[in-house]
């Protein structure tokens, strides 16, 4: 596969020329969604290669059986998969009955679009049939942002040597199977088949799950611009809906096939209502027309990037990287319900099974409070408190007590569904980021208020796990946590590593801080959560002991954090004396000789360092960042972003450039060899703090005050980002000789910018 045939620009992704090879990497960069469906960009017509056909619906999921090697007590009893749904883009094609397969045609003049401004894929080609016909093909589709249950497809077929017949037999496909099933099997019942004159839908429900849902498509067809009526022929099949069209055409002529589909499911409506409200979305969706339809499609975007765009001048492959990756997270998660959240490969592929990971948490919260409103950010946090029953219950199953909790590391509501131990039972530092979530949410915020009212039991269920997971060395004369896998999971089952047990010692000390504000500050709420968790001031006593006793794996000589126990005895070689032959090491060497080599996958040390870097000097994070940073092999895509900010913070600008492009290009340019599966959806979030919080240098720490340090990478001649501080509009821009802040709000605005106290009128600019 070519790794580099995406072709720079702007504001698209764009492949020109056709090759087979690149065919599913480029069903995964061109995928759409809308927040609430998407799929990825496979052909709306036949093509018998290799691909890997995808549409999904959020919060619609399976329970499928898990399956290992050897059971383990305490393994969840199924791995959730988002549920690969009925594929409701397909159309079959015939020129003068021969059937068009993308696979089997001479292609010429191939050019693949997602337009990333206004929201929509487009594709324009020339094909050559077997049988000599020629034909040119333009086709475009979306999912509607403002009617969100809904598609369109508008597909033109132009006769270019012939006159005869072009056939469209648009369908629905019920009978699709999910690529990650364990055991192969189907995960749908189909329940129904609806059809009617132009329209018809197929109504589903999940096998275990029984989600119901209702997938329906109609039909509007065009000769040379002009509605045309033509006979339907239909065809229904055991789990298949066709309607079949004949158009009589002369050569030159342009046949058009205007398809509109609907998802609807029970989580929405009413079983029983689920029939109508599909075949309402396709019929208003018809009468409204596809251009209008697109025009509302243009608008939504218009007005997403209106706060999310970040604009670098002289680098065009920087400025795609970033707006594919804001593209991308706006299409996955919108923040208006939530029920849903954000799975690391969105809408876009099946790995990890579309569930919720500590990336939300530790990534996609400062993306969404910034460039959305308060509310995105706090569904996100509700979407946790909402499962906090379920994690107590995880905790549990493994032994914990007294309402201890241990949030799942992977989730669909609330349970635990992740069957690798050491992952499943060790790698408990996404606790942590559950707490720090909440953090981070009201300093940006300031709505303390969501602590007393919600953020607090969570916080205390998850102190009561950290006590209970540690335990005093009487040798150290400390309390240590073992046997954990870090962010770094080329190790597993370590003692101490550095970043869980400060985790540990941080979760501790806030709660038992907002405790304390809360009683002073909210009585009412205190008194019913106290009421509600049975906490008395022993307990937290307790949890402070442990705290203040922490152990922390040090090097004296060297005045480093030690990334756990015994890291010092692996032998130390940089990444660079690697032979490229053995990259990445993951898909080259032995896991018994990664777990044995001193390559990190991700940031782990440094990754406590980008959470707490208010909490150590710039010589330690130098330090830390001097001995970590060569030793880190990036094959995570959550690893590059955190160290771009971090070396942006210790004037490390080429560094920060070099590692920004690769969180930025990660999939365009295919740097783990994986694009195939899907986009890396969470990390994206990260790419976006890379500039905003590495270039930017923005920060807000626990004073509430704003502040930014803007640099600017030597490769661009400026570039600008705008965020959503307190409902507040301001926009920043940075180019080699200057930096502008601009107040796009009522209010006067306060600052810090490089350690000096700025204030910014309403409305106005200031230049530092």
């Amino acid at each position: 596969m070519n790794k580099n045939y995406i072709i720079p620009n702007e504001w698209s992704i764009i492949e020109n020329g056709f090759d087979a090879e690149n065919v599913e990497a480029s069903e995964s960069l061109f995928s759409i969604g809308n927040g609430s469906m998407g799929q990825r960009a496979n052909f709306e017509e036949d093509y018998s290669g290799s691909t890997f056909q995808g549409s999904y619906i959020g919060g619609i999921y399976y329970p499928d059986k898990t399956r290992v090697g050897w059971w383990k007590n305490g393994y969840p009893e199924y791995f959730a998969k988002v549920l690969n749904a009925p594929n409701w883009i397909g159309i079959h094609i015939a020129i003068n009955g021969t059937k068009f397969d993308l696979n089997t045609c001479k292609i010429s003049n191939f050019k693949r679009e997602l337009n990333m401004k206004e929201g929509w894929l487009g594709r324009s080609f020339n094909a050559q049939l077997k049988t000599g016909e020629q034909i040119e093909i333009t086709a475009k589709r979306f999912v509607s942002i403002d009617f969100n249950e809904t598609g369109a497809i508008e597909y033109h077929i132009k006769a270019l040597n012939f006159s005869g017949e072009i056939t469209y037999a648009p369908y629905i496909d019920a009978g699709i199977e999910n690529e990650d099933s364990n055991y192969d099997e189907f995960f749908w019942e189909i329940l129904e088949i609806v059809e009617g004159e132009n329209s018809g839908c197929i109504l589903s429900k999940t096998l275990k799950t029984e989600f119901h849902v209702s997938t329906a498509m109609q039909i509007a067809l065009a000769l040379n611009n002009e509605e045309i009526s033509v006979g339907q022929e239909t065809k229904v099949e055991a789990k298949k809906l066709t309607y079949i069209y004949k158009i009589n055409v002369k050569e030159g002529d342009i046949a058009t096939i205007y398809k509109f589909g609907s998802y609807v499911s029970s989580l929405n409506y009413k079983n029983s209502a689920l029939n109508e409200a599909s075949l309402s979305n396709v019929q208003n969706a018809t009468e409204l027309g596809f251009q209008e339809l697109l025009n509302t499609q243009i608008r939504a975007w218009a007005n997403i990037w209106k706060t999310a765009d970040i604009v670098i001048e002289g680098d065009v492959k920087a400025q795609q990287g970033i707006r594919f990756n804001i593209f991308q997270l706006n299409q996955t998660y919108l923040g208006t319900d939530a029920r849903l959240n954000i799975g690391p490969k969105g809408f876009t592929g099946e790995k990890y099974g579309g569930s919720t990971y500590w990336d939300t948490e530790a990534y996609c919260i400062p993306f969404y409070m910034a460039t959305k409103d308060d509310k995105v950010a706090k569904n996100l946090l509700l979407y946790r408190y909402n499962q906090l029953d379920k994690a107590i219950e995880n905790a549990e199953k493994l032994g914990f007590k007294n309402g201890a909790a241990l949030y799942p590391m992977v989730t669909m509501n609330g349970e635990e569904c992740h069957n690798e131990w050491e992952i499943t039972f060790e790698e408990i530092h996404r606790n942590g980021a559950m707490v720090y979530g909440i953090y981070n949410y009201v300093n940006y915020t300031q709505d303390f208020e969501y602590i007393p009212k919600n953020g607090l039991e969570v916080m205390i269920a998850i102190a009561r796990f950290w006590h209970q997971r540690a335990n005093f060395s009487e040798a150290k004369n400390k309390y240590v946590i073992l046997g954990v896998t870090g962010p770094n999971e080329y190790e597993n089952n370590i003692n101490n590593n550095f970043y869980t047990n400060y985790l540990a010692k941080w979760c501790i000390e806030y709660t038992v801080d907002c405790l304390n504000r809360v009683k002073k500050e909210y009585t009412n709420d205190f008194d019913r959560v106290i009421s509600k968790t049975n906490l008395t001031a022993q307990e937290t006593s307790e949890w402070l002991k442990v705290a203040d006793n922490m152990y922390f794996p040090f090097d004296e000589e060297k005045q480093l954090f030690l990334q756990q126990d015994g890291f010092l005895d692996k032998e130390i070689i940089p990444v660079n004396e690697l032979p490229k032959s053995e990259r990445p090491i993951n898909q080259k060497w032995s896991w018994d000789r990664i777990l044995r080599s001193c390559y990190i996958k991700q940031a782990d040390v440094l990754q406590c360092f980008y959470f707490f870097e208010n909490k150590f000097s710039t010589k330690e994070l130098e330090n830390h960042f001097d001995f970590y940073e060569p030793i880190t092999v990036h094959e995570s895509s959550l690893s590059p972003c955190v160290h771009a900010i971090l070396a942006a913070s210790i004037d490390r600008m080429p560094k920060a450039y070099e590692q920004y492009l690769r969180t930025a290009r990660l999939d365009l340019d295919d740097y783990n060899h994986e694009v195939h599966e899907g986009c890396h959806i969470t990390s994206m979030a990260g790419t976006w703090m890379s500039v905003v919080q590495g270039f930017g240098g923005m920060r807000v720490w626990e004073d509430g005050m704003l502040s930014f340090n803007p640099q600017i990478p030597a490769e661009w001649k400026s570039y600008s980002f705008t965020i959503n501080f307190r409902g507040n509009i301001i926009k920043v821009y940075k180019s080699q000789t200057e930096c502008k802040f601009f107040n796009e709000s009522r209010n006067e605005v306060k600052m810090m910018v490089a350690n000096n106290e700025v204030l910014i009128p309403s409305n106005e600019f200031v230049i530092i």
